[in-house]
């Protein structure tokens, strides 16, 4: 039949935001043909004609579908009947022919019947066919949050980020962070700066449809949140609620919000150096933008008036969710793993080894077990080999040759005296695997002592991994035992003497036995 505007509005936009028209039809369960018409669509104008209107078959049940349609109406929302469920209970009553068979009528005839029954009504009550339910909030009682897609330009290049809108629908201030992709860990990350910018956590959050959030979009209001997204919710106590596909007024303010967001932030085009610039800047333009601008409902307030009364009224934000998504990696020979499309470097001993990688915003955390085996910063482009050279030092010791060419080792930026016993050494095999033993010192005696022995050995001219090694080895030997005094009355009257001859004399009379 008839897509609702809102959904019409929806494939236009996901569509010029660069979804796919199969991406689209499958996310919104619209077959292909019906997301193209509403793409193809002039101003979003969507609906088709019957050049025939078959007359309904409801005569005779008119009296009775009207007395059902006046009872649902008066009905709480809650207990209200589907009308499936009305069509159901008149195909069910059914009326008696006089050849004794039941008439029955078709749903889609009902559906008609009910909606210009429905129209008929709103128009004698005078409040328009599109009237929408104003949405009132307690303080602390909810927030919105929904992502967009704006363009900026990041270090001079043009860049399209994701970013997260959260706003308190009460006071109405609001949250926006950019992010180079919208997944879980995003996800994780907004909502933790998001409550700690507002100062606490309301009781409820609406949620579009988020591919990271709803692993499966049911029809209504009944939705299967992901797990790690339920647990989330659970740190924070908070009770997650979707908003009913294309049901635009329910989470209008955001839907509006994206909308107003854009031309209030994002145009002009942005241009910032890095991503934590543009991030520290909208934040900055969150506070100004409640500080200036008056409360929509409350206009004797500012926006950022309504938040502080707002305030008290949310829950205490705890600490903030542990926001990783995780997955399993195997470590290759070579002791890297490939994660997001570049690889990263562990340490040595999980060479070959399964590990979890735990991605979060902005750093990743590798463990074997529970032992933390390595830890960067996340990249965001691609094909790149993120390296630390640490990592190696076990490889190294058995392989010194791989100092001069080996990756990770090409700009490794080494702490000062092993820098100048490196310079020092000079260059070749027999200096690199000079340089390797005394590296290897690291991984037993520690960073720090290995640098006081270099220093140490610099300073009395002797760049030789010998003498590092055996200053080493003499701050690490116990200390010699204090020599025993032993009393008077202990002490041995003769003392021994050292006489081989006597076990000759032991060897004779043995022989002799």
């Amino acid at each position: 039949g008839m897509l609702i505007l809102e959904t019409v509005v929806r494939i236009r936009r996901e569509h010029a935001d660069g979804k796919s028209i199969k991406a689209i039809a499958r996310d919104l369960r619209l077959s292909r043909k019906v997301v193209r018409k509403a793409i193809r669509a002039p101003e979003a104008g969507f609906a088709y004609r019957r050049s025939v209107q078959p007359l309904p078959r409801i005569g005779p049940f008119q009296e009775r579908l009207d007395a059902l349609l006046a009872e649902n109406e008066v009905r709480p929302r809650r207990e209200r009947l589907r009308m499936t469920r009305i069509h159901d209970l008149l195909v069910r009553e059914g009326l008696p022919t006089s050849s004794g068979e039941r008439l029955t009528v078709s749903y889609d005839a009902v559906r008609r019947y009910a909606k210009r029954w429905l129209d008929e009504r709103r128009k004698d009550a005078g409040d328009g066919a599109a009237a929408f339910i104003p949405l009132m909030f307690r303080p602390g009682e909810a927030y919105q949050f929904d992502w967009s897609h704006e363009d900026v330009e990041i270090a001079g290049k043009p860049m399209r980020v994701k970013v997260a809108h959260m706003r308190l629908c009460a006071s109405r201030a609001v949250y926006v962070r950019a992010y180079p992709r919208e997944t879980q860990e995003m996800v994780f990350d907004a909502h933790a700066r998001a409550f700690a910018f507002f100062g606490g956590v309301p009781t409820r959050g609406i949620y579009d449809n988020m591919k990271t959030a709803v692993t499966t979009v049911f029809t209504g209001k009944e939705r299967v949140f992901n797990r790690r997204f339920l647990i989330m919710a659970d740190h924070y106590m908070v009770e997650p609620t979707a908003c009913s596909p294309a049901a635009g007024w329910e989470k209008g303010q955001v839907e509006h919000q994206v909308q107003t967001i854009r031309g209030r932030f994002f145009q002009p085009r942005l241009r910032f150096a890095s991503l934590e610039e543009l991030n520290g800047w909208l934040e900055a333009e969150c506070r100004r933008w409640a500080e200036l601008h008056p409360h929509p409902d409350q206009r004797e307030l500012t926006v950022a008036q309504a938040w502080d009364a707002e305030r008290p009224a949310l829950q205490v934000m705890l600490a903030p969710f542990d926001g990783f998504h995780e997955t399993p990696h195997a470590v290759t020979g070579t002791c890297l793993i490939s994660f997001d499309r570049n690889r990263y470097s562990v340490m040595a001993k999980a060479a070959r080894r399964a590990v979890q990688v735990r991605a979060y915003a902005d750093r990743i955390v590798v463990r074997l077990d529970d032992e933390v085996i390595a830890e960067h910063p996340r990249f965001f482009g691609r094909d790149r080999m993120i390296l630390d050279p640490w990592h190696y030092l076990p490889v190294l010791a058995k392989k010194p040759g791989a100092l001069r060419n080996g990756a990770p080792f090409q700009d490794w930026d080494l702490p000062p005296a092993l820098a100048r016993l490196r310079r020092k050494l000079g260059t070749g095999d027999e200096a690199d695997r000079r340089f390797v033993r005394v590296l290897s010192a690291v991984l037993t005696d520690g960073l720090e002592a290995v640098e006081d022995a270099i220093r140490e050995a610099l300073a009395a001219g002797a760049a030789s991994d010998d003498v590092i090694l055996n200053i080493l080895a003499r701050r690490r030997e116990p200390p010699r035992p204090l020599t025993i005094a032993t009393s008077e009355a202990l002490a041995l009257a003769h003392p021994p003497t050292a006489d081989c001859a006597r076990y000759d004399l032991l060897r004779g009379a043995r022989a002799a036995a």
